[in-house]
Parts: C-alpha cells; sequence; structure tokens
C-alpha cells in the first residue's frame, strides 16, 4: 500500500471514530498532495514526494510552536506538537546519529570526498539515500564534521 492510500484510509478511519483533530491533520496531508499533483508540471507523486510533504509541514508545525511560546501561550504549542505527533506516523523511522555518521562514512568514501571543498557532492547524495530517515541539519552538521 503506498503512502496516499494509506493517508487515504487513515482519513476514512478518523471521520469514522468521528476523531476532529487528527482528520484535521489528515486533510492537511491530502490538501498538501492533491496542490501538488495539480501544480503545472507536476505527474504523479511518488512516496519520496510525500515524505517532502509531510516533513515541510512538521517544520511549519514546530516552528508555530515556537512562537507560541515564545509569546507565552503554551496550550497552542502543545496543539501544534500534537498535530506534529500525528504527521510523524507517516514517516520511516529515523536513524540515530551513530546511524547516520556510519552511513555518511560510506557516502565519503564512495564519491570519494577529501575535505570541505567536496560538502556538496556529499550533501547531494546523503539527502537522497538518507530522505525522510534523518533531519537535513543533522545531515550537514555531521558532514561538516567527517570533511574537516
Amino acid at each position: 500500500m503506498g503512502l496516499e492510500q494509506l493517508i487515504q484510509k487513515d482519513m476514512v478511519e478518523a471521520m469514522k471514530a468521528k476523531d476532529q483533530g487528527r482528520l484535521d491533520v489528515i486533510r492537511s496531508i491530502k490538501s498538501a498532495i492533491l496542490l501538488g499533483k495539480t501544480a503545472e508540471g507536476a505527474g504523479e507523486l511518488t512516496d519520496g514526494d510525500i515524505l517532502k510533504m509531510i516533513q515541510k509541514l512538521i517544520k511549519q508545525h514546530q516552528d508555530t510552536a515556537d512562537q507560541f511560546m515564545a509569546a507565552g501561550r503554551p496550550e497552542q504549542a502543545d496543539k501544534e506538537k500534537g498535530e506534529i505527533s500525528i504527521l510523524e506516523k507517516y514517516l520511516p523511522q529515523q536513524l540515530s546519529e551513530a546511524d547516520v555518521e556510519a552511513k555518511l562514512k560510506e557516502i565519503i568514501a564512495s564519491v570519494g570526498a577529501s575535505g570541505i571543498k567536496d560538502m556538496g557532492k556529499v550533501m547531494g547524495t546523503a539527502t537522497k539515500m538518507l530522505a525522510g530517515q534523518a533531519d537535513g541539519k543533522i545531515i550537514s552538521a555531521l558532514v561538516r564534521k567527517l570533511l574537516a
């Protein structure tokens, strides 16, 4: 079952269970998918494309939660964090920092990177291989550390 079908199935389950909070989050994912499909020049979306959309939604909710906390509105921040936890169920298992570092060492060896000047080559390969499994900031920091 593809990711889009899983999201559709979960949306139906949320409707039947009358779980409005979960339903709203799933509908936001469906909306992003629909926008992606109807964008000019867009074809069928892959699971990777949908994962990127979900990661973008998570980042938006995290930014909003941070703003609510800074404004002294923890109840709104908690609501955003609850929505993040629903979105995270659709992401693959996140790798630990040690696992990411091990994979990055393999990538560095395979592309023949020798210094910080090769960071672009390593990052291009790493972001494709680790898509959805690790945060880009963590990947970037580890690549910088390993190449330095």
